[in-house]
């Protein structure tokens, strides 16, 4: 519920700070002074637009913040935790609208988008503005109402989950289908291309390999002269290394019989003399296996050359050629099993369109019972508030398709059917004695509406999770002794919801839990729009004045003090 709305630079209203209670609020005043000012502004919290022309003039921005109660709405704390948003008892939601033409939006102080502010907003408020009651005449809410009020989301989700996998699996076949066109249109190249890798048979670094070895293979004549030249300059010329090593051992080893200090230098010379040794031996080694391959060079150059083509061709690489062979060899195996892969789908999509129709036809089956009990429940509600002789219908249809691929299947006849299921649903009343059923549409008028709409949230209630409704002007077309039924059922809805409602009827004001009166002043020649709690005693005299007009008479005061005694 909401607990206090303030609202500063807002079209008339300077700054207001209201403290709704729980029950029924009633907000009157009179025509012009701005009552729907009120709920105009609550619609910013919930993610309307905004416009420049809201703002009061003189101000920088309006500012509209509401103080809501949620210790008790689990959609609301799990969106604050989704949304990393700070979680307590209290939700705090502030708009500002900027002269400049943009506008900030905080949830529990913390920046928010308009999308998440509307996300919210559906777990709070079920806002009927003075032509929003009219949403009854759009066909498309009417199924939504009815599970509403059968608490269908179970069969809802049960029937969900094999929509959704029938949806993937019909896909899945509208792709491979899409596949096998195009493939078999490229199975000759497919071929041909496979033909081709595989004549060279690339491996993965072979590049790189063959490179390297024709590095190799290209200089062998100076790898040849220079590991000749290396053996000997180590091991075999007139002054070699090896041997000059010797002598330098030889004569380090007679100084260290005179000095001890040379002794370490003869290990470290002979240590010199194994590396040497070591290196001419390799050097020797890879002397004797250098090749002088004419035929082997050409050999490897040729393939180095197929190879780059190859990757030039498939990928830029070797790895992308390989890849791109693999990729091909796959999808020519199943252009050759199409027909199975296909009929291995076709036969998963009839099993889980069994299973769909199936819970289509439950869910279906549990709608046209809440329906009728939404129908007696309606006209019954109806006859309470003075519409005496309706009747009214949940009226439903069911499409038949020329489409294979309809999710629903009854015998030999498929069914459009979307995510809520294959029903048409659409509300038929007639309101008026020898008058045939029709859509709801075409012959309720203002007045009926708004009592229809009551019908609907009254028997709603219970299912209904928003905890505040707001309605402004469903006294629309109703007067007198229906005025007061109207009353009464808002007061009955209150059990169950907080309720705010503007009214210009006393019967209706009457029944209110808290009274507020919205008034419009003149102060330094500008005009200020208003609200305060009236007392009980205020309570009266505001009743009496909806009563008898601006001069309130003993006469219209009693009148007042036994309506409200009445309704209570």
């Amino acid at each position: 519920m909401i607990k206090t709305l303030t609202i500063k630079d807002y079209i008339l209203i300077d700054k207001i700070t209201v403290h709704f209670d729980s029950g029924l609020n009633i907000i009157t005043g009179e025509t012009g002074v701005g009552k729907s000012i009120i709920i105009d502004a609550m619609n910013l919290l919930i993610g309307e637009k905004a416009s420049t022309d809201l703002i009061r003039t003189g101000a920088e921005k309006a500012i509209v913040e509401g103080i809501f109660d949620v210790s008790d709405n689990q959609n609301v704390i799990n969106f604050l935790g989704e949304n990393n948003f700070d979680i307590s008892d209290e939700l705090i939601i502030r708009r500002e609208v900027l002269r400049k033409g943009t506008s900030r939006s905080f949830i529990n102080d913390s920046p928010a988008s308009l999308t998440q502010l509307k996300e919210i907003g559906k777990f709070l408020i079920d806002l009927h503005g003075q032509h929003e009651h009219q949403s009854l005449l759009r066909t498309e809410t009417h199924l939504h109402l009815l599970d509403s009020f059968g608490n269908l989301e179970k069969l809802i989700e049960d029937y969900r989950v094999h929509y959704y996998k029938l949806k993937q699996l019909f896909e899945k076949l509208n792709q491979l289908k899409e596949f096998e066109s195009t493939s078999k249109e490229k199975k000759d190249l497919y071929e041909f291309q496979l033909r081709e890798i595989d004549a060279v048979n690339p491996k993965p670094n072979e590049i790189e390999e063959l490179k390297t070895k024709l590095n190799i293979l290209e200089n062998s004549e100076r790898l040849y002269e220079a590991t000749s030249k290396i053996y000997e300059t180590l091991y075999e010329s007139e002054f070699a290394v090896y041997d000059q090593l010797i002598k330098v051992r030889n004569l380090i080893d007679d100084l260290s019989r005179i000095d001890k200090s040379f002794l370490e230098l003869k290990n470290d010379i002979s240590s010199s003399i194994s590396i040497v040794d070591e290196i001419a031996k390799f050097i020797q080694s890879y002397n004797s296996r250098i090749e002088f391959n004419p035929e082997l060079l050409e050999e490897y150059r040729d393939r180095l050359g197929s190879l780059i083509l190859l990757a030039k061709k498939y990928g830029g690489s070797i790895d992308a050629v390989i890849e791109y062979r693999n990729k091909i060899e796959s999808e020519l195996q199943l252009v050759e099993n199409f027909e199975e892969e296909i009929q291995k789908i076709e036969d998963e999509i009839e099993l889980e369109r069994k299973l769909c129709s199936e819970a289509a036809i439950r869910l279906s089956e549990k709608r046209r019972d809440v329906g009728e009990k939404i129908s007696k429940s309606i006209v019954s509600i109806l006859k309470e508030l003075g519409i005496n002789n309706a009747r009214f219908e949940v009226v439903f249809k069911n499409k038949k398709s020329d489409d294979k691929n309809a999710f629903v299947k009854l015998g030999n006849e498929y069914y459009e059917a979307n995510q809520y299921g294959f029903d048409y649903v659409e509300f038929y009343i007639s309101t008026n004695p020898g008058e045939e059923l029709k859509p709801l549409a075409k012959v309720a008028s203002g007045g009926e509406i708004s009592r229809i709409m009551l019908a609907l949230k009254t028997i709603l209630a219970k299912s209904d999770k928003l905890p505040l409704m707001v309605f402004d002007e469903i006294d629309v077309g109703i007067s007198g002794r229906i005025a007061q039924k109207v009353g009464k059922a808002l007061r009955n809805l209150s059990e169950f919801h907080q309720i705010i409602a503007i009214t210009h009827l006393p019967q209706i004001a009457g029944f209110s839990n808290s009274h507020f009166v919205v008034e419009k002043q003149i102060k330094d020649g500008r005009a200020r729009t208003t609200i305060r709690k009236l007392s009980e005693e205020e309570k009266v005299y505001e009743v009496a004045k909806l009563i008898s007009g601006e001069e309130v008479t003993p006469a219209s005061l009693e009148s007042a003090k036994e309506l409200i005694y009445n309704s209570n």
